[in-house]
């Protein structure tokens, strides 16, 4: 798995007196080989695939019929698949990290660390890496809405809109277990990790809109930026283009994002600090 890799970064290594391996192939090089290790254990990918398809069967039948008053005339489907990918997301989001656990383990990442390629090159990588296997389950949960009579308001284009707002969410919970592999070598604490993120996905408009909650929930929900995300999603499969509900989704997933990678990024300063 790490041939690739080696020899990629072999051969900047033997340009580097001429001119650096550019940037973006050292990060595709390096999510590249953070792909073939995640698929290398498909074990790690197939459980939290199977969860969120049980939930979206389960939240289907059982709250279908109670959302009629409040979704007249829209498929309750629709509204609550978007929080089985949030789950998939969250639950697949510990391969970025324990990958990167793995590489430390076996001293292969600091073998990298000698490598000319760029910190943030290694940082971005693994995330994009992590991602990408996010978004793969996010496409599994999609299609399995779609089997189920699900039609988005916004067709095709609107599936792969979701998609990309998965790609963007992915690359905030991969940058968060990234970094706390990276802070602490360990996977248990990695995987850990990812269960902070849980609570987010209940303190919001799990089943109900925003403006049917009450007391400190609605508030909480307000300022959960999961919220958002949820209605970009739920514009796009029910109502239509919603511009304004797209770019709050949009800014607060890039926002996360930016933030986990920084996260990471300073995360990886520090491990190498302490060498």
């Amino acid at each position: 798995m790490s041939v690739i890799t080696t020899s990629a970064l072999g051969m900047a290594a033997k340009g580097e007196r001429t001119a650096r391996m550019p940037f973006w192939l050292q990060v595709s090089t390096m999510t590249w080989r953070n792909l073939l290790v995640a698929f290398r254990t498909p074990a790690a990918l197939i459980p939290s695939i199977l969860i969120s398809v049980f939930f979206t069967l389960v939240y289907k039948d059982l709250l279908s019929g109670a959302a009629a008053f409040f979704l007249p005339g829209k498929d309750y489907l629709g509204f609550v698949l978007p929080i089985s990918i949030i789950s998939a997301s969250l639950s697949g989001a510990g391969v970025a990290g324990q990958s990167v656990v793995r590489d430390i383990e076996s001293g292969y990442f600091n073998k990298l660390l000698l490598t000319p390629i760029s910190r943030a090159a290694i940082v971005l990588g693994a995330i994009l890496g992590g991602a990408i296997v996010l978004t793969l389950q996010t496409s599994v949960v999609m299609l399995t809405g779609l089997l189920l009579g699900l039609q988005p308001a916004t067709g095709i284009g609107g599936v792969f809109a979701v998609l990309g707002y998965g790609l963007l969410l992915g690359m905030g919970f991969a940058g968060f277990t990234v970094a706390i592999a990276l802070r602490s070598g360990s996977a248990g604490a990695t995987q850990g990790a990812t269960f902070l993120f849980f609570p987010l996905t209940f303190i919001t408009a799990t089943f109900t809109p925003v403006e049917l909650l009450s007391g400190w929930i609605k508030t909480a929900a307000q300022l959960n930026p999961i919220t958002y995300l949820l209605e970009a999603m739920r514009a796009l499969l029910l109502t239509g283009w919603e511009a304004d509900a797209m770019l709050r989704g949009f800014l607060t997933c890039a926002a996360l994002a930016l933030l986990m990678f920084t996260f990471a990024f300073f995360s990886l300063r520090a491990r190498t600090q302490r060498r």
